[in-house]
Parts: structure tokens; sequence; C-alpha cells
């Protein structure tokens, strides 16, 4: 008689590689989740054009190991009973080493991963969408996909429908007096085929509307250029067939391409009622309502001449009366005031009229959930 031992081997231990790889890599993900306002502005990115990797902090990540308290020289393995969930074991404390000055306390190492901007979009369009969008088909907009809405006995591994498949099998066997689940031949397979119909799109139009006179410096324009950078990207990944169109304006308004919008810089005074002016426009001869959802965003440091505001309040009530959802941005400079402009505006009480103000870097995240927040319900 032949000797059998049983034994058990867990299997958990072959895959330990693979599931460190996953924990780093959501560990990763957490990270930029963590400090997403400061890393969606970084200046490396907006002038790159996208066609950059990201360098992400990560805070260093040991083994779990017993740690002896070496001050204390109680070389125990059991501790007081007094520990609570979130406890630091062994007295280590990491200091995170903000604020001016230099600091007395020890830091927290940590190291530099590398992250595609891609990568980056993809956490960015989590929460992100197009607020109050209808479904508005207009003709020429339907786009190619596809639709299984047949089944055959030929065909791709891919495809194959088991829950067909097993109908079939059981079916068989049950005409031969043997009822039951065995026995699958091919000719009991069944596969699932697709035809290419046509899906009718929501047609959208976005106005990117930038103030670019001479009292826009530096830093109002890069914080603009931001929040259009990112919206256009989040655009083209999210949305088939959305169409932007940019704008820029000094004194006068006038319709630029996506590259000169990015890099252009203009001078002079400003009247933003000009921008909306060109905007009502566009939409009357292009873009009618009935066929389109429409949106428009303005970015401005609010230094507009006063006798100007009063029509920018009244082309801004004619916008509401077309477009789904209507934004302004103030980028506020080193001197922070109200401005006239903003104190007319808020004239305006409507649901879809939404306002932010920009005084730092990281307020461009906040820009983008505040204008594309996903609708609740």
């Amino acid at each position: 008689m032949r000797d059998f031992i049983i034994g058990h081997e867990d299997w958990s231990l072959h895959r330990k590689g693979e599931i460190d790889q996953q924990r780093h890599c959501e560990k990763v993900r957490e990270a930029i989740r963590r400090n997403l306002p400061e890393i969606i502005s970084e200046e490396s990115i907006i002038l790159s054009n996208g066609r950059e990797v990201v360098k992400v902090p990560i805070r260093s990540l040991e083994e779990y190991r017993f740690r002896f308290d070496e001050r204390k020289r109680l070389h125990v393995g059991q501790g007081n009973g007094r520990t609570r969930v979130g406890d630091v074991v062994g007295g280590i404390k990491g200091c995170v080493g903000r604020g001016r000055g230099a600091g007395s306390e020890p830091g927290t190492d940590y190291y530099e991963t590398e992250v595609t901007v891609d990568e980056l979009a993809e956490l960015v369009l989590e929460e992100l969408g197009l607020p109050h969008l209808r479904e508005k088909t207009r003709a020429g907009t339907a786009t190619a996909g596809i639709a299984f809405r047949d089944v055959r006995k030929k065909g791709i591994t891919a495809n194959l429908d088991r829950r067909r498949t097993i109908m079939e099998a059981i079916k068989k066997n049950a005409l031969r007096g043997r009822p039951g689940l065995y026995n699958i031949a091919p000719e009991d397979l069944r596969f699932k085929t697709w035809e290419v119909v046509e899906e009718p799109q929501a047609g959208a139009v976005v106005l990117a509307m930038m103030d670019t006179s001479g009292s826009m410096g530096p830093f109002e324009k890069y914080i603009a250029r931001t929040f259009f950078f990112w919206m256009t990207r989040f655009l083209h990944a999210r949305y088939r067939g959305v169409e932007i169109v940019f704008l820029a304006h000094h004194t006068e308004a006038r319709e630029t391409s996506e590259e000169e919008f990015f890099s252009r810089g203009e001078s002079g005074g400003t009247r933003c009622s000009s921008v909306y002016r060109l905007a009502l426009d566009i939409i009357r001869e292009r873009y009618p309502g009935g066929l389109y959802n429409i949106y428009a965003f303005h970015f401005s440091d609010g230094d507009n001449l006063l006798s100007d505001n009063d029509l920018c309040v009244q082309y801004v009530r004619e916008l509401l009366q077309m477009a789904n959802l209507v934004g302004y941005g103030e980028i506020e400079g080193p001197y922070y005031y109200t401005s006239t402009l903003r104190t007319a505006l808020q004239r305006i009480v409507h649901p879809r009229f939404v306002t932010v103000v920009l005084r730092d870097k990281g307020d461009v995240f906040h820009a983008l959930k505040t204008f594309f927040g996903r609708e609740k319900g």
C-alpha cells in the first residue's frame, strides 16, 4: 500500500510581488489625489502642451516589523494595552516641514515617482462632467457604434455566449433522454455577433473666453491658461463631437486658434462686453440653442471700464437665455480686492450663472470642480 502525504501550500505567498505592486500603485494614486490642486497647476505641464512626465513625491513605505524602544531599554514584545488605532509604533514621528524658518524636527523620507499627464488627467476626470447636459441631436453628428443583436454558431472565442451555449447543451441532452449539463460539443457553441449602428450624440459647444489686456499680468494669464488647458483635455477625452471656440479680448474681442489662444500675449485696455457680444453673435450665427448644449466660461482679473459693467450684465443675461451654463472666473493678483465687474455681475441671480475667485494656483482645481461638477440626481 502506498503512503500519501496531504499538504497545503499558501499560494498567496507566490503573489506577494504582485500584491505589493498593486499596493504601491494605489498609494501613488492616493498621493496624487491628495495633491491634485498643486500638481495640475505645475508650470512644466502647461508649457509642454501636455507632453510631459510629472514627478510626484511619495512617502517611503516600510515592511511591517516589530521595533524595540531603545530609549527605555524595555526589550519586551508586549505592550501595556493602551495603544489605539493610528498610534505611531516606536515613537518615531515625521515632520511635514511646511512654513518659513528652519525647523528642528526630523522629516519624513519620500521618493519621487513619474506619472504621465494622461494618467494624471484620468484622476482629474473622475469628478468632472458637463452640467445640465441635454440630448440635442443635430444632423450629421451621429457616430458609429457597436451593438450585439445576433447570435450565431460560428465566431471568435471572446464573443462566446456562455448562457446560450449551456442552454443548447441542456436541450440536446434532454432530447436524448439524459437531462443535465455535460458533454458540451462544438455544435452547442453560440457566439454573439455585432452590428455597426449609428448612435446620435448630444451636440455641445464650449466658448472659452479669456482677458488678454495689459492688466492681466503673467500670474493672471498663467492661471487662466491653466484652467482652459485642463478644460480642453477634459472635453476632448470625455465627449465626442464637442466643439470649443476660443475667444480672446482686450478692448476688442476676436476668435483665435487653440495654439494662439495658449501662447499669444496682448496688451491694451479692457472692455469685457466685447467678448460677450462676440459670443452672442457666434451663437446666433453658428450654434442655435435648439440643436446645441451651449457653455460659456470667461476669465479676467475684473479690471474693466466702469462704464462697461452694465453692458456686461445685459449681455450675460442674454447668454443665460441660450446657454446651459455661464461661468465667470476672476483672478485676483497680489492686491486682493473685489473688482467693480464682479460687483456688477453679483446682481445676476440665476442657477446657471456660476462665479469663482482664484487667488492661488491651487484654486484652478476648485474652479474645475465648480464649473464642471457632476449633476446630482
